[in-house]
C-alpha cells in the first residue's frame, strides 16, 4: 500500500515540474521560473510532512525519488565546476597579456574575502551576545551526544594540521587528482594550476608565439563548449531548486526548531546584518546596491536552496560576468576562492556564536577584550580551506574552537537546526564572493558599468 502512495507522490511531483516546463517554453524569466520552483517546494514540503510525518516509510521513499531530481541536479553543477574554473582561468588570463594585472586581480578577491569574514566574526559575536546565547540553555538528546562524538573525532584527526600545514594544502601535488574533486581544497588548487598555465602561455607568446597562438585557440574552443554546457545545466535550475526544497522542508525537525528558535533566530539576524553590510560595501564603491540585488536574487536563491557554495560556482560566474559586468578574471577568481576561503557565514559568523555560546561552560568571560580579539582573528585567519559543501562550517567551527582552546563536541547540540542555517550561511557566503568580483573589478577599472546598470543584462544574457 505504501508503494502506491509514494507512485502518487511521484506522479504530482511530475505534474508540478510540468509548470516550471510551461513557464520556460512561455519565457518566463530566469528569476521567477527559479522562485516558483522555490515556493511550490515550500508547499510541496509542508503538505508531505503533515500528511505522511516526519521520518514515515513513505516520506522517506517519496524523498528518495525527488532526491533523483535535486541531488542529481547538484551533481551536474559539480561535474562542471572543475572544467568550468580552469578553462575560464587560463582564458582570463591569456586575454589579461600583464601577468601585473593579475597578481593585483587576485590580491584584491583575497583581500575582500578576508576583510568581510572578519567583519562578519564581529557581527556573529555581536548578535550572539545580544540574544544571550549559551550552551548550557540547550538539552542534548542522543543524536546531539553522537554528532559531539562524531566532531570529537573528526577533530583528532585534524589536531596535528597547524595553519601553516592547511594552507600547504592549497598547493596541488597531483592535478590530476584534484580535476576529481576529492580534496576540501581542490577549487583552489586547480586555480593555482590554471595560473600557471596562463601565465606560461604569456610566456610562450612572447617566444613561440605560433604555439602560443595554436594553444590559445584550443582553450577559446574549450571554453565556448564548456560555457555551453553551463548553459544547458542552468536551464534546470528551477527543477532543482523545486525538489531540494521539497526534500528541505519535508524532512525538517520543525520542533528541535522551535526548541533551539533562539539560535536560530541570532543566527538569521546576523546573516540579515551581514547581508547589509555587503550592500554598504557595493555603495562605497559608487554602485547602486538595489541594482546590484536585483541582478544576483536567482543565484542567492539557489544558493539558499542548495546550500553548495561549490555547487553555486557556475551560477555565480555567469551573473557576474552576463548580469554585473564584472571582467573575467575578477568573476571566476572570486568565485572559485569565495567556495574555499573567506566564507562570511560558514566561516566568519557561525564559529564566532558557538565560541560565544560555549565559553561560559568553560568558565571563560566571553565579554573579556582579550578572549574577542583572539576569536575574531583566528576566526578570519582559519576560513582558509573551508570546504565549499555541506560540513565547511562544521570543519570551520571545528578549527576555531580547537584553536580558542574550546570543546568541539559542544558544537554537536545544534544538529537538528543545521539545515535550516546553514541555507542563510550558504547564501551569505556567495554573496561575500560577488561583492569580493564587483569590487575587486571596479577599483582596477575593469568593470562594465554600463551592463552593471542596464535592467536587461541579467542571469539571462547568458541564454538560460
Amino acid at each position: 500500500m505504501d508503494n502506491w502512495f509514494i507512485v502518487l507522490n511521484v506522479l504530482v511531483f511530475i505534474g508540478l515540474l510540468s509548470i516550471l516546463l510551461y513557464m520556460q517554453k512561455k519565457h518566463f524569466s530566469y528569476a521567477k521560473r527559479v522562485f516558483t520552483g522555490m515556493g511550490i517546494g515550500i508547499v510541496l514540503g509542508v503538505i508531505l510532512q503533515a500528511i505522511y510525518g516526519e521520518g514515515s516509510d513513505i516520506l522517506s521513499g517519496t524523498l528518495d525519488w525527488y532526491s533523483i531530481v535535486g541531488s542529481g541536479y547538484i551533481r551536474l553543477l559539480m561535474l562542471i565546476v572543475i572544467p568550468l574554473v580552469m578553462f575560464s582561468i587560463i582564458r582570463a588570463i591569456i586575454n589579461l597579456k600583464e601577468t601585473k594585472q593579475l597578481g593585483k586581480i587576485a590580491a584584491w578577491v583575497i583581500g575582500v574575502l578576508i576583510t568581510t569574514t572578519l567583519i562578519a566574526a564581529v557581527v556573529g559575536i555581536g548578535s550572539a551576545l545580544i540574544f544571550d546565547l549559551s550552551a548550557e540553555q540547550i538539552e542534548a538528546g542522543q543524536a546531539e551526544a553522537e554528532r559531539g562524538a562524531s566532531l570529537e573525532e573528526r577533530f583528532e584527526s585534524m589536531v596535528d594540521q597547524t595553519t601553516p600545514q592547511r594552507l600547504i594544502e592549497f598547493i596541488p601535488s597531483n592535478i590530476f587528482l584534484d580535476m576529481t574533486g576529492e580534496r576540501p581544497t581542490s577549487v583552489i588548487a586547480v586555480v593555482i594550476f590554471s595560473i600557471l598555465v596562463g601565465v606560461a602561455t604569456l610566456g610562450v607568446n612572447r617566444k613561440q608565439p605560433e604555439q602560443a597562438e595554436a594553444f590559445t585557440k584550443l582553450i577559446n574552443a574549450v571554453f565556448a563548449i564548456v560555457m555551453r554546457i553551463v548553459t544547458l545545466i542552468l536551464r534546470l535550475t528551477p527543477f532543482g531548486v523545486l525538489a531540494l526544497m521539497t526534500n528541505m522542508v519535508a524532512s525538517t525537525n520543525f520542533a528541535g526548531i522551535l526548541q533551539l528558535g533562539k539560535f536560530v533566530i541570532a543566527s538569521y539576524v546576523a546573516l540579515i546584518v551581514m547581508f547589509f553590510i555587503h550592500l554598504l560595501i557595493v555603495s562605497g564603491f559608487k554602485l547602486n546596491p538595489m541594482t546590484f540585488v536585483k541582478k544576483i536574487i536567482p543565484v542567492l536563491g539557489f544558493a539558499f536552496t542548495s546550500r553548495s557554495s561549490a555547487g553555486t560556482i557556475p551560477l555565480n560566474v555567469s551573473a557576474q560576468k552576463n548580469a554585473l559586468g564584472v571582467d573575467d578574471g575578477a568573476a571566476n577568481m572570486s568565485a572559485s576562492f569565495g567556495a574555499t576561503m573567506g566564507q562570511n557565514g560558514c566561516a566568519g559568523i557561525y564559529p564566532a556564536m558557538l565560541a560565544i555560546m560555549i565559553a561560559p561552560t568553560m568558565d571563560i568571560n566571553p565579554l573579556s577584550p582579550e578572549f574577542l580579539i583572539q576569536l575574531v582573528l583566528i576566526t578570519a585567519i582559519s576560513s582558509f580551506g573551508v570546504a565549499g559543501v555541506g560540513g565547511g562550517a562544521t570543519f570551520a567551527a571545528i578549527i576555531v574552537l580547537s584553536s580558542m582552546g574550546l570543546p568541539v563536541a559542544l558544537a554537536g547540540l545544534l544538529i537538528t537546526i543545521e539545515p535550516l542555517i546553514d541555507m542563510g550561511r550558504t547564501a551569505i557566503n556567495v554573496n561575500g564572493s560577488i561583492v569580493a568580483g564587483t569590487v575587486t573589478s571596479k577599483v582596477l577599472g575593469n568593470l562594465d558599468e554600463r551592463t552593471f546598470n542596464d535592467k536587461k543584462a541579467v542571469v539571462e544574457s547568458a541564454g538560460i
